[in-house]
């Protein structure tokens, strides 16, 4: 009996052994690079199941191991996964043939979810499209200036509640996530759904959407890393049931939603913000749209108008309080533009602040928000990289795109760790492969509110350096420390500025 045993727990850990050694060659098999010290079950993702590093760290690690490949494997648990470093097979995958990689990696159980689920960035199919063609209506360029007037009104408030705070000859002191969250969440607020936010109040008020913000981004250490986690392990939410929305927000949106849609849809005066847009959409369709997707919409516009674009803020002007002399170029442009628009912060003054935009491309490209992107092979496909690297990727393999490690290689940046605008000037932008600069991803499912983020942006910073100087506070390090985990770059401790009237 012992022997028998014996034999049988001696073939099947022989028999284990042959399984892994197929699933842990796969690409080996294919002449592919792959990432070692792979293990068992959960292939090269142990740094993560440890909380020892990130997937953004991680592939940052993997990127710079390879510097002479146009891709690497890594083992995704017992599923192959492809780092790709070429900037043509990104192109590929983003865009040449989209239809081989059209879904995103990244998964949110719906019945955990259901509102997270139906965000556009983690829809496929006919739901996808749909959604994508609503989307990209209600953000047009017609559209866009009508969503400006509120913005501009938003901006007023943000000018008062910075005289109120700062009198003359001072200097206070600002984290500049918490400054803009209150920017981009009363945007949000008017904006999007027509009311009032209360984000520029500095007493407690649960309906303020800046206090809201907090609750949904601001989460300890641990939340955060047991969401990267479920990210990139979606499986483990079966046992865990982890929430990203809390119930009580859940319950807020749909709530309000209700309210609002309704209340509209009985309207005959019409309103220069998001829902409006969502009514007029409904008219020209002749349909009425359910409540649950105008929510998961409502959702959608707070989660990526408040928390993406503050974050992107708040690096922009933490690289201008180190940088005095880009400020000042830069407010010397506002200045220029402004007196041709009699002061006016308008949609299309904007438009014709170019060294801003060099100063958000730069920002962006040096800070990155998100810095990584994950797509999943949906049709095989054959792909060749420039280092003559020819892969057979099969449906279901996860694709990596490195967008921090891209943004910062010295072969596609002169300086890459240098704070520049100028590398997006007219003369200089045309050498910049657009594949090594990804804030808002590229192709058929770039970013569709992207043109919405850079206006309440660059409306912020504007109104921000018409009357105050951005002056270096020493409680931040520069370069910056960023937070281990989340889904987001988080600095550690913040980002802390002086702002000074002028």
């Amino acid at each position: 009996m012992n022997l028998l045993m014996l034999v049988l727990t001696l073939c099947g850990i022989l028999t284990l052994y042959i399984y892994c050694r197929k699933i842990y060659s796969y690409w080996n098999r294919q002449g592919i690079p792959e990432v070692p010290y792979s293990l068992p079950i959960i292939g090269h993702l142990l740094p993560l199941l440890l909380l020892q590093k990130s997937i953004p760290q991680m592939v940052i690690n993997w990127y710079d191991r390879y510097k002479n490949n146009s891709m690497v494997g890594y083992y995704d648990g017992t599923l192959p996964g492809l780092l790709i470093r070429d900037p043509e097979l990104i192109k590929m995958v983003l865009q040449t043939n989209f239809t081989n990689f059209h879904e995103n990696a990244l998964k949110v159980d719906k019945d955990v979810d259901p509102l997270v689920a139906k965000n556009p960035f983690f829809l496929k199919g006919e739901e996808w499209l749909i959604n994508r063609k609503r989307l990209t209506y209600a953000f047009s360029s017609m559209r866009l200036k009508i969503l400006s007037e509120t913005v501009r009104k938003v901006c007023k408030k943000f000018d008062d509640y910075l005289y109120k705070k700062i009198e003359d000859d001072q200097r206070i002191e600002f984290e500049t996530k918490d400054l803009f969250s209150r920017f981009t969440g009363e945007v949000v607020a008017n904006a999007g759904y027509g009311i009032e936010g209360f984000c520029f109040d500095d007493n407690y008020n649960p309906q303020s959407f800046h206090e809201m913000g907090k609750k949904l981004f601001r989460i300890g250490w641990l939340q955060s890393a047991l969401q990267s986690i479920m990210f990139f392990l979606p499986f483990l939410n079966n046992y865990l049931k982890i929430q990203f929305i809390p119930k009580d927000i859940d319950h807020f949106f749909r709530t309000i939603v209700k309210q609002i849609i309704e209340k509209r849809r009985e309207e005959k005066e019409k309103r220069n913000d998001f829902f409006q847009l969502m009514i007029d959409l409904e008219k020209s369709e002749n349909q009425k749209f359910d409540e649950e997707s105008l929510s998961a919409n409502a959702l959608s516009f707070f989660v990526d108008g408040y928390e993406t674009s503050s974050a992107t803020l708040s690096f922009i002007c933490f690289e201008l309080s180190i940088h005095c002399d880009i400020q000042e170029k830069l407010r010397k442009e506002i200045k220029q533009v402004l007196d041709k628009h009699q002061g006016e912060i308008t949609y299309d003054s904007l438009k014709e602040m170019t060294y801003l935009d060099q100063v958000i491309n730069e920002s962006q490209r040096l800070n990155t928000v998100l810095d990584i992107m994950s797509k999943i092979c949906t049709d095989g496909i054959q792909l060749k990289g420039n280092d003559d690297l020819t892969c057979k990727v099969e449906p279901g393999t996860k694709m990596i795109i490195p967008v921090r490690s891209l943004h910062r290689d010295p072969k596609y940046w002169i300086n890459p760790e240098a704070f520049d605008p100028d590398r997006w000037n007219e003369q200089r932008k045309s050498e910049i492969n657009k594949y090594c600069f990804l804030p808002f991803g590229e192709g058929p499912r770039i970013c569709v509110g992207l043109r919405m983020a850079l206006l309440q942006i660059k409306a912020a910073i504007v109104t921000l350096l018409m009357k105050y100087r951005i002056e270096r506070n020493s409680r931040t390090c520069y370069p910056v420390k960023i937070q281990k985990f989340g889904i987001l770059s988080t600095p550690i401790d913040g980002l802390w500025v002086y702002l000074r009237r002028l």
